[in-house]
């Protein structure tokens, strides 16, 4: 049953949206989540599984978000349905605005003095950093009870192609919240090395734990499948190419629009997501006259990802920086073979086994790897099968639950 409670925040409103479970008080660990936004996407689910499994083991569990705003989709229905309390500040948000950005902080310090978690486990920059300022400032008190921090590298806030002065302040707001941290989990070996190299934190704070789903429905098959390639309208003989991603910057669309240029009606091609550049890219398929062989069917239900990978033929993965897309493994446990650029952590999952690697903005390079695969449906088979069990176990959320789990302990 979910109820609804005030907590004081100092005068910056909070709904704070409650399912409370008995529990022995011997075994719980009181648990603070804290993320900028509860919108879909990879960071998110994560973040929603974790709370969930923690929930379910008897922890005490509060997640604290800003308002799950903006054209990508929200996951705040799912996560206040949860066994655990949600708190809703409506003035975090992820663009820099540093007078909203100062009251948020104070509310976080007042929550967290409040709560007094045991453990406090941010996502995200913006979340990072204001939560673990505040979370170093209230464990200075007398009442804070030996509160340990963690966060988890998503992606990083650095990268080449942010503007000089961005990168340098993301980097020295990284390390500064980097030592106030405990625990640093990594979604990727990848961003470990990325963040050292940084100069942000220490190798000993590091952990890699990859990032969890519900394995199972995408291993199981989906009797609407079918009936979502058939809403397509595809011809007998297509071979189905589905990129999911938001339509955003840097996630690489315009690459597949050249590739699908070189290649043959035969190869189709499903966008899913939404974002600010649909427009554009409509535009830009139109222009290059595709709009008979792109299918961008927006923003759906994250149930109905599995259904979807079972349908295609191919998964793309065009992005030109993600910590570790969750398509990848979603792809290769609904048995389809991958391809992907190589950026950040896609090597530790794609491999010539399981798919094919790329340099960033290959365009050239994605129509021939496409073409390859579309051209052999055996191929296609032996790289799926390799696939799927590279990642069963690994990307299993119980496993992911496990681990953090284990290092809170560690921690305590």
């Amino acid at each position: 049953m979910v109820r609804r409670s005030p907590i004081n925040t100092g005068g910056v409103r909070a709904e704070v949206l409650t399912a409370w479970r008995t529990v022995d008080d011997d075994a719980r660990v009181r648990i603070c989540h804290v993320i900028t936004r509860l919108i879909l996407g990879g960071a998110q689910e994560n973040t929603i599984l974790t709370c969930e499994g923690l929930a379910a083991r008897g922890h005490e569990v509060t997640l604290v978000t800003g308002p799950a705003i903006g054209p990508e989709g929200e996951l705040m229905t799912r996560a206040t349905a949860g066994d655990y309390r949600v708190i809703v500040l409506p003035a975090m948000r992820r663009e820099i605005r540093p007078l909203r950005d100062r009251r948020v902080y104070h509310s976080l310090k007042r929550l967290l003095g409040e709560i007094k978690p045991d453990i406090v486990h941010t996502h995200s920059s913006k979340a990072g950093i204001l939560a673990r300022r505040a979370a170093a400032e209230v464990r200075r008190g007398p009442a804070a009870g030996g509160m340990k921090i963690v966060h988890t590298i998503h992606g990083l806030p650095f990268h080449s192609y942010e503007t000089w002065w961005r990168n340098k302040l993301y980097i020295a707001l990284e390390r500064r919240a980097a030592e106030r941290t405990d625990a640093i989990i990594s979604v990727a070996d990848a961003m470990t090395r990325q963040a050292l190299s940084a100069g942000v934190g220490r190798a000993e704070q590091y952990t890699t734990i990859y990032s969890g789903m519900e394995v199972e429905p995408f291993l199981a098959p989906s009797p609407q499948a079918d009936e979502f390639r058939g809403s397509l309208a595809l011809p007998d003989d297509a071979v189905l190419v589905t990129q999911v991603s938001r339509l955003a910057e840097l996630k690489g669309h315009e690459y597949l629009i050249e590739a699908a240029c070189r290649l043959g009606e035969q190869v189709h091609f499903c966008l899913v997501g939404d974002g600010p550049l649909r427009r554009k890219i409509e535009k830009k398929i139109s222009r290059r006259r595709l709009a008979g062989r792109f299918h961008i069917i927006g923003l759906v239900a994250p149930e109905r990802i599995p259904a979807i990978m079972q349908a295609s033929d191919i998964v793309v993965h065009c992005s030109l920086r993600e910590g570790l897309a969750r398509a990848l493994p979603q792809a290769m446990l609904a048995g389809k073979p991958v391809v992907s650029f190589d950026i950040d952590g896609a090597r530790e999952v794609v491999n010539e086994k399981t798919g094919v690697l790329l340099a960033p903005g290959d365009a050239e390079g994605l129509a021939e790897a496409i073409g390859r695969l579309a051209g052999s449906a055996q191929l296609r088979s032996d790289l799926s099968a390799a696939g799927r069990e590279s990642c069963v176990d690994r990307f299993d959320h119980s496993r992911m639950v496990n681990q953090i789990e284990a290092l809170y302990r560690r921690l305590r």
